[in-house]
């Protein structure tokens, strides 16, 4: 996979890390953008100065990017531009992973304008307009592939009745997750005679991150390695086939019997091979908590998921 050129968001910790690695790994060169450039800067551990010493120590090339993309006057073409200046080549793999604060503790009612708009703009404009920066170049090279992390959240809560559920109605980042899996079909459409794929990808369980398991605590939970061995399946599959998914990341890695690698690519992650994936457990969350409802067999994912 030399030859191309990776703008991974949220790269400074979990899951944006982590597919960061993975890519690299296969030899493509990874931009890691985030707000956090250096240990310390950010409420949370991790910064893209980690990141990019993990890629680099591990033979990859990678680069650090401090934007925060949260803000509404970011010029993102400008962004695109820098990026492809200093790494000397044209994105054509884009991973939108960045997302505002989840503020699941704060009920429906109570949500503030502020905080709506904010997560608006980090979650579905800030998408929109990276895809909108780095598809003239992708139609350039005659194919691209974007990636847009999606969340079970966006999904609906099944009721009545309804089941505990520790992130409640999830009314607003799901929302805007529910919007970018809409976008992401409707682009994939437009997109398709240009070669260029557009999916979206979801966990099927809290993955096990320092700041998800922090927010909720007992989650079930799926490794960092999961979601990025099924995103490198998403960015590196055939755009002309490849295209207008919205996957989740066990029912993807079982569909293409997809080994799971480590972040760095050089073992095989126990536990989580193909042969260990049980189709009858890719359960949507609001089963994952007692006491669960009837859910009627049309909602039922099918063994493909």
């Amino acid at each position: 996979m030399t030859g191309h050129l990776a703008v991974v968001t949220g790269a400074a910790r979990g899951i944006g890390r982590a597919i960061a690695r993975r890519l690299a790994s296969e030899g493509i060169a990874v931009a890691a953008v985030s707000r956090t450039l250096r240990a310390g800067d950010g409420a949370l551990a991790g910064s893209l100065e980690e990141t990019v010493a993990l890629i680099r120590e591990a033979g990859g090339t990678a680069a650090a990017f401090a934007a925060d993309l949260g803000r509404p006057e970011l010029d993102r073409v400008a962004l695109v531009a820098e990026i492809e200046q200093a790494m000397g080549g044209t994105v054509d793999i884009l991973v939108n992973n960045v997302a505002a604060a989840r503020r699941y503790d704060v009920p429906f009612e109570d949500m503030t304008r502020a905080w709506f708009q904010d997560s608006v703009e980090t979650n579905v404009w800030n998408t929109w307009d990276l895809m909108r920066a780095v598809i003239p170049g992708m139609k350039r090279r005659g194919a691209g592939w974007v990636l847009n992390i999606s969340s079970r959240q966006a999904g609906p809560r099944v009721g009545p009745p309804y089941a505990f559920h520790p992130l409640a109605g999830s009314v607003l980042y799901g929302g805007t997750k529910a919007m970018l899996d809409r976008l992401t079909t409707g682009a994939a459409m437009e997109l398709h005679p240009s070669g260029i794929a557009v999916n979206a990808l979801a966990p099927n369980r809290g993955v096990a991150t320092e700041h998800a398991a922090a927010v909720v605590p007992g989650w079930p939970s799926e490794p960092e390695e999961t979601m990025a061995e099924a995103a490198l399946v998403l960015c590196t599959g055939d755009p002309a086939t490849l295209t207008g998914r919205v996957a989740y990341s066990l029912p993807l890695l079982h569909e293409f019997q997809r080994p799971v690698r480590t972040a760095d690519g050089t073992a095989l992650l126990a536990g989580w091979q193909p042969g260990d994936l049980d189709p009858a457990g890719f359960l949507p969350d609001y089963l994952h908590f007692a006491p669960a409802p009837p859910v009627p067999e049309s909602l039922r994912p099918d063994a493909s998921g």
